[in-house]
């Protein structure tokens, strides 16, 4: 793999998203220092968000994730050049990277499939694709948990949630989502994949319309977690 990477940085040299300084043949998709520095969740923390925005509605069983969205730090500048810059195998490395850290934790949900959040086909036309598909392959790599990508669609169009209140992101994400093969959800358990979670809204429309369906129990993952 260093071979592979020293001879296309000669053509082409990889950059940190983070940091824009040049990778070493060692680095596959951020630099070691850059890596280094961001700041992954304490289980206290963990604790504290899933009863923040999960506990009450009962929609979702278990909630687990690597990282803290922090703003203008590593974590922020990586994701964004997966969203916004087209860097899909970023999407993947950091799927993997989930995986391998937090296997133990959802193989012990015994979830039978893997669901990325989906992305209405508008944004996914002016992105190019679904990064929670490729976080979710990766994770897929590492515990042999199989992905269903078809079982959910986003059938509304939404602005983005990032500028809105919790009673707005509520408001603008219900009924976005719709089940599809419902005869395959019964009694199966999944684990909701997702980039960032913020307030929930997303992830619990997305166990909601599962759980409807006739699903069992419905777990959620992220990257990160902001506030």
């Amino acid at each position: 793999m260093n071979r592979i990477n020293g001879f296309f940085d000669f053509f082409i040299p990889r950059q940190c998203p983070a940091c824009n300084k040049k990778l070493l043949n060692n680095e596959t998709a951020i630099c070691s220092e850059c890596f280094a520095s961001i700041k992954f969740v304490e289980i206290e923390r963990l604790k504290s968000e899933f009863e923040r925005k999960f506990l009450s509605s009962k929609i979702i069983s278990g909630f687990t994730s690597l990282y803290v969205f922090e703003k203008d730090k590593t974590v922020q500048s990586f994701i964004h050049s997966i969203k916004y810059n087209k860097r899909f195998l970023n999407a993947l490395f950091l799927g993997k990277f989930i995986g391998e850290k937090l296997k133990s934790e959802i193989k012990n949900w015994n979830v039978d499939y893997l669901v990325p959040v989906p992305l209405h086909q508008l944004r996914k036309a002016e992105r190019g694709f679904n990064q929670s598909k490729y976080i979710t392959k990766g994770i897929s790599k590492e515990t042999d948990i199989k992905v269903r990508n078809n079982i959910l669609r986003r059938v509304k169009y939404t602005e983005t949630q990032t500028n809105l209140s919790l009673t707005e992101r509520e408001k603008n994400i219900t009924n976005a989502f719709k089940v599809r093969y419902e005869r395959s959800i019964q009694n199966k358990s999944f684990l909701l994949v997702d980039d960032v979670i913020t307030t929930g809204a997303t992830i619990r429309e997305c166990g909601k319309v599962l759980l409807d369906a006739g699903a069992n129990k419905i777990y959620a993952c992220s990257a990160a977690i902001a506030e």
